[in-house]
């Protein structure tokens, strides 16, 4: 018997549908709650703060699509964002620069991961380890204290509506014209994210490298007896790993006008990679998973921590929660390994 193309697809993506339920129930319940709910400045304040770790978790998404971790990420967007502070001002060719030169020296650094990985042979956990820590050293060297100056016109347009962006740079006649209306009210950072989803990541996943990423995840030796090009694939997605921390990086300086060298913010920012990772379907183990199901799990991430505001709970409290749900979410990347009678259905 036929089965229809939804069911097949849901039997499929079970762990993305689930993350995709779970958002849609608590952010709705969270609007329901919050005193301005389903607003737009409500909206445009949670997409600010989802944006920069929804970027991070993408990068985290591609080595754990090949069965490893990249513990740099956290620290490879700290190092962009004290690079986009010093240098995202002044004229707009210099601001364009600057961007570029920021988006640069995250790929670069992905790609220094990724040639250490393959030619070195050094398991990823282990040589972004190392590497992360230089990206702090370099970071500290950029910027010794937290400060910055970001075009704060760049800031406003990028970080509110596009209504703002558009009356910022005196698009469509200040933003009311009758086209832009029914988007006025979208906040740019969802934009944003959308833009280097669509533009980086599909074309990515239906390449020969990143088809080879899903390969290697989920049989390498099978994925070399193919002639796949494995060492090519590992190289391309740590380096895109790198862009994508570097986007949070980027993106994170312009909402804060700031760069900050921060071990802390650096770590947390790689553990809920990591946990945005599993909540949103990707499993640990590789293969099976996306970008796109890891951006439904950071924002499930920052919807838990919107409640602690409107709930008022206790801020002594708040990291107990927040750790037990990272704990929680890691675990479920386990469950599959708990189930698996037969440890040869592991590499499968």
């Amino acid at each position: 018997m036929h089965q229809p193309a939804w069911k097949r697809w849901l039997q499929q993506n079970l762990g993305f549908a689930s993350a995709l339920l779970l958002l849609l129930t608590i952010y709705l319940v969270y609007n329901m709650l919050h005193p301005r709910g389903f607003s737009s400045a409500v909206a445009v304040q949670n997409a600010n703060e989802t944006a920069a770790i929804a970027f991070v978790a993408m990068a985290q998404t591609i080595p754990v699509l090949m069965g490893g971790l990249d513990l740099s990420v956290g620290a490879v967007m700290t190092l962009t964002n004290c690079i986009a502070s010093e240098f995202v001002n002044g004229s707009p060719a210099e601001i364009v620069f600057g961007m570029i030169a920021t988006l640069l020296a995250g790929t670069a650094f992905g790609l220094a991961n990724g040639l250490i990985v393959v030619y070195g042979r050094i398991q990823p956990i282990i040589a972004t380890l190392a590497t992360g820590a230089i990206a702090i050293g370099l970071a500290l060297i950029v910027r010794p204290k937290p400060g910055g100056d970001v075009d704060g016109d760049l800031g406003w347009a990028l970080t509110n509506s596009v209504w703002d962006f558009a009356d910022t740079y005196g698009l469509a006649d200040g933003g009311d014209a009758w086209w832009l209306r029914p988007f006025a009210d979208i906040p740019m950072p969802l934009i944003i994210v959308i833009l280097v989803t669509v533009l980086v990541w599909v074309p990515f996943r239906r390449s020969v490298t990143g088809r080879t990423v899903y390969a290697i995840g989920s049989a390498e030796g099978a994925a070399f007896m193919s002639g796949l090009p494995i060492a090519r694939a590992k190289i391309a997605a740590f380096t895109l790993a790198g862009f994508f921390a570097a986007c949070g990086g980027l993106y994170l300086a312009i909402q804060t006008s700031s760069g900050n060298a921060d071990l802390q913010q650096a770590g947390a920012y790689t553990l809920n990679s990591i946990a945005a990772v599993v909540l949103g379907g990707t499993s640990l183990l590789g293969g099976i998973g996306g970008a796109v199901a890891s951006l439904v799990g950071a924002a499930i991430l920052r919807v838990i921590s919107f409640y602690f505001r409107i709930l008022d709970i206790d801020p002594l409290l708040q990291p107990l929660i927040e750790g037990l749900v990272l704990l929680i979410a890691v675990s479920f990347g386990a469950i599959r390994t708990l189930r698996v009678k037969n440890k040869l259905d592991l590499f499968r």
